[in-house]
């Protein structure tokens, strides 16, 4: 589903250059949920934003369907590949402070071509258990209900890839659990999943794990 080829990223910092990610290659496949893992710092959000089409690589080859390279794209035709091939879920969940949840939820069909997406909301709203919560603001939900609006929204247009930033990191463990195991089962339906985390707990639903450190996959 996505391949990555022998990908190198730097930064320059304060001190000189930063190898971010150092000839990392990788494959993510239909029905697999693949965790990164690694202490802050060691790459693993440059890992998920070069994988997304959002962080061109210094070197290497990023590749969906193993044909389409995003990065050989103008920028509109990058921006409706992702739009339409990839669902994102943040740490810090990134709602819209003035939509409610159900306009948070709807907000991929302005980027993507829904069908009957009022019945898509309102079916996620349901199974996400949000249904008191569908006319609230962001700022008027809990940490748990604003991580499950967030998931919501990135299932909402069916994407064949989920890709997860830290999930977990603000929410208790109930909600924790609830969210892994909704990613876990869309790698089951068929839909693959790249989960970047610190956590140890996290990693243990995923089907395969990958460490990083240092920019470089040290196990596999």
């Amino acid at each position: 589903m996505i391949k990555l080829n022998n990908i190198t990223r730097t930064f320059i910092g304060p001190k000189g250059k930063v190898i971010a990610l150092n000839d990392v290659s990788m494959t993510l496949s239909s029905g697999e949920l693949l965790a990164v893992r690694g202490p802050s710092g060691c790459g693993k959000s440059t890992l998920l934003l070069t994988a997304a089409g959002m962080l061109k690589p210094d070197k290497g080859e990023v590749l969906y369907r193993e044909k389409d390279n995003p990065y050989s794209f103008t920028p509109d035709k990058r921006s409706k590949l992702r739009a339409d091939f990839i669902g994102f879920v943040f740490q810090q969940f990134h709602l819209i402070p003035y939509l409610t949840v159900k306009e948070n939820i709807i907000t991929p069909s302005l980027a993507s071509n829904v069908d009957n997406p009022a019945t898509r909301a309102k079916e996620l709203i349901s199974r996400f258990g949000l249904e008191e919560r569908s006319d609230h603001l962001p700022g008027q939900l809990s940490t748990g209900e604003k991580q499950r609006t967030a998931l919501a929204r990135a299932f909402f247009n069916k994407p064949e890839v989920i890709m997860a930033d830290e999930p977990t990191g603000n929410l208790d463990d109930e909600n924790a659990e609830l969210v892994l195991n909704h990613l876990k089962s869309y790698a089951e339906d068929g839909g693959c999943v790249l989960l970047v985390t610190h956590s140890a707990s996290a990693a243990k639903y995923a089907t395969r794990t990958l460490n990083l450190k240092n920019g470089s996959i040290t196990m596999q």
